[in-house]
């Protein structure tokens, strides 16, 4: 078998999923990410209590794991940072073939930090720890998965972002109604007038100053939520905050109105350009241009599908 080409992805989790569900839309593999997603889903259901397992940990995994086939996934423990630190069971590897080369896909708790030491050449990680560790501060920001390139300087490292993965949630400006004027809109142009405090979480400091740009926060002192108190509430008690959404329907709940989705929180393919072949080249332009392709796969079927209702 010809050599493979090593790919860190996240242990668990939704960056997971997404770097798995990227992996089935180019391979014929979907019954075993399948497998792999639902066996991490039922694990992260014992570990939070929601299931009582019929096996200790260890048997489990000695159940789930097989060793003897790398096309097979493996499984690991880890502490789970609950009460009580739980030992959890999280993705080790798997290899796949991916047009002909094979793909090991090797667990890491900080791929893109594995990126930076030139361990993998190939990795997939939250755009977050990107611009939390390398995005250069100016003082405007940025919006955008486009944008992160541009921000990082060359001399402090050669990974590079190549595309998002979709999986997105966004960091999103809150507000209580009456921080705001009537005729005000709850976006960057609010933060660059406002003076008061900001709430978010204390991990998202480097990136809020990334995202917001240090202009518009020349006036404002971050605020960070106490322990164990939910971010929406303490927002609310702040008066404005940054914190990530979905539907924005709990922040409603305490009576917060939702602004502008500042930045877009998604998994990220990512290159390490010092360390590239011809195998990561084939392999990173593969996983980053499948959405492209399906996506005329369907704009070409839609345009069949009307073509033939014309001739009918």
């Amino acid at each position: 078998m010809s050599q493979s080409v090593r790919v860190a992805v996240p242990r668990k989790g939704r960056p997971l999923e997404a770097v798995l569900e990227r992996i089935a839309m180019v391979t014929d593999a979907e019954s075993v990410v399948d497998e792999v997603i639902s066996t991490l889903r039922h694990e992260k259901a014992i570990t939070k209590g929601s299931i009582d397992p019929t096996m200790g940990v260890y048997e489990r995994l000695s159940t789930i794991s097989t060793l003897h086939d790398e096309y097979k996934p493996e499984y690991t423990l880890r502490r789970d940072d609950r009460p009580g630190m739980p030992r959890r069971i999280v993705f080790d590897t798997l290899t796949i073939d991916i047009s002909g080369i094979p793909v090991q896909l090797i667990g890491r708790e900080e791929p893109f930090r594995a990126l930076r030491t030139h361990t993998f050449g190939l990795g997939f990680d939250s755009a977050d720890l990107v611009l939390e560790e390398v995005v250069d501060l100016r003082a405007d920001g940025i919006d955008s998965i486009d944008e992160i390139n541009a921000r990082i300087d060359p001399m402090n490292t050669d990974v590079r972002v190549v595309t998002g993965l979709g999986d997105t949630v966004y960091h999103t400006l809150l507000a209580r109604p009456d921080v705001l004027d009537y005729d005000v809109s709850l976006d960057r142009s609010f933060i660059i007038e406002y003076q008061g405090t900001l709430c978010i979480s204390p991990r998202y400091e480097r990136l809020v100053e990334a995202v917001l740009g240090t202009y518009a926060l020349d006036d404002v002192s971050f605020k960070y939520p106490h322990e164990e108190q939910q971010e929406e509430a303490a927002i609310s008690n702040a008066g404005v905050g940054v914190y990530l959404t979905v539907t924005g329907s709990t922040a409603r709940e305490h009576g917060l109105v939702v602004g502008e989705e500042l930045f877009p929180s998604e998994t990220v393919l990512m290159q390490n350009n010092a360390e590239t072949t011809a195998k990561t080249d084939r392999v990173r332009d593969i996983l980053a241009t499948c959405e492209m392709e399906e996506m005329m796969t369907e704009i070409n079927t839609q345009s069949l599908d009307a073509n033939n209702k014309t001739t009918e």
